[in-house]
């Protein structure tokens, strides 16, 4: 039977995890940049392996255009050609390589490879946003209605308490994975994006005159939906290093 978000107890500690494997490559990034292989990689990954013509009817391509892509994906490591089964005839099948990739750090990218991942990030951040409302407001009621879960938040942390915090929602993503033999009945895959950025600074200091000014009417704004004040769910922060964590 399947939990509620938040119920029941923690999953035990499972293997070894996969080794994180950083895109470093211009060539790599620039791959997986393209919008269309991120509308076939997603495929893959959320609904297991498939054929270029069965990619094709779902993305509104054809079937030459999503081998193309297909190649230029298993070229640099992001899908490979897998057993479709008895069925599967002369096909050639293909699935999502599972991995932990990261991006290489902001400070360390070229210009030019800043200039890729502004582009895929861009491409990336629009097409979860629209998965994400598109799959809420076509969700029939039920139990599943309620799992989409969204946290707004802030939490003050230096440097090195930021990158525990990141590699520590990784291990928790890795704690809840498990072999679709281990797998309950009931389970659904689950979506999960991690997003985090610095505030900015303050541009002034607040004078004596601004911080005592008794005329000034209070403000009491509407807490923002998904924020521990509206509701019960969690307020955090995040960090968005991950490239793919399969």
């Amino acid at each position: 039977m399947p939990q509620q978000p938040g119920s029941g107890e923690l999953p035990a500690a499972r293997g070894a995890f996969a080794t994180p494997v950083e895109l470093g490559d211009l060539a790599t990034l620039k791959a997986l940049a393209h919008p269309r292989r991120q509308a076939v990689f997603q495929h893959l990954t959320l609904h297991g392996p498939a054929t270029s013509a069965m990619l094709a009817r779902a993305l509104g391509l054809n079937t030459g255009a999503t081998s193309y892509h297909l190649r230029e994906l298993a070229r640099y490591g992001f899908v490979e050609e897998t057993d479709g089964g008895p069925s599967a005839h002369r096909e050639r099948w293909w699935r999502m390589v599972p991995g932990d990739r990261r991006f290489p750090p902001r400070s360390r990218q070229s210009p030019e490879m800043r200039q890729v991942m502004d582009e895929l990030n861009h491409h990336a951040y629009a097409g979860d946003l629209e998965l994400f409302e598109r799959l809420q407001r076509d969700a029939e009621d039920g139990p599943w209605a309620d799992a989409f879960l969204y946290s707004r938040g802030s939490v003050r942390l230096t440097l090195p308490e930021l990158r525990s915090f990141f590699e520590e929602y990784i291990a928790l993503l890795n704690r809840y994975k498990r072999p679709e033999s281990e797998t309950p009945p009931g389970a659904r895959t689950l979506l999960t994006r991690f997003l985090g950025f610095p505030a900015p600074e303050p541009t002034a200091e607040p004078t004596p005159e601004t911080v005592n000014d008794s005329t000034a009417e209070p403000v009491n704004e509407p807490a923002a939906h998904g924020s521990s004040e509206a509701g019960p769910k969690n307020e955090t922060a995040h960090d968005s290093r991950k490239a793919d964590h399969s």
